[in-house]
């Protein structure tokens, strides 16, 4: 006979609000690119690789609404420059779809993956060219993207440029060896 208390799941714990709050003051710190402060709350305990409950981390937030300085200031006070959010997209994909060149080349400085594929194995550079994000190609593919890889559908970076129609970077592709 088995007591049924201890065939139920644990409890969660109870989480302060005021934790909660704090934890949505320092995402929104990351979202305006308040670069001095991110580094000061991180240097009070403040996790580095902080993720809300869309596993964005502070770095994710920070990229895709183009802060260079808030994005370094985190990369520089450990945070991960290649993690994920629940959907499996990297701060490198963001900024890629964004149009954040200085904030691709901050993440890549400090050593985040130039392929960094997502789940469905489109990488920074096929969302670049789909977005005809012509700088961003170049940067990328000069970073050593390849732009012969393809998705978990089989498409290269040149086939997602034209399927969305972009007028400039299928050019860019073919002159780099697609």
């Amino acid at each position: 006979m088995t007591d049924h208390a201890e065939s139920s799941p644990p409890a969660k714990p109870e989480i302060d609000p005021a934790l909660i709050e704090l934890a949505h003051e320092v995402f929104d710190l990351a979202r305006r690119g308040d670069a001095a402060m991110l580094a000061t709350v991180i240097e009070k305990g403040v996790p580095p690789n902080l993720r809300n409950d869309k596993g964005d981390s502070l770095v994710m937030l920070a990229s895709y609404h183009g802060h260079v300085d808030a994005v370094r200031a985190l990369l520089e006070h450990g945070a991960d420059p290649d993690l994920r959010n629940d959907n499996g997209q990297t701060p490198i994909a963001g900024a890629a779809f964004k149009g954040f060149n200085a904030v691709i080349e901050t993440l890549l400085a400090h050593g985040a993956d130039v392929e960094g594929a997502s789940p469905d194995g489109r990488t920074a550079l096929m969302i670049a060219a789909m977005f005809n994000r012509t700088e961003i190609v170049d940067l990328l593919i000069g970073h050593g993207a390849n732009p012969q890889a393809r998705d978990a559908s089989g498409f290269t970076p040149l086939d997602a440029a034209n399927k969305m129609g972009a007028t400039d970077t299928p050019a860019q592709l073919k002159k780099a060896g697609s």
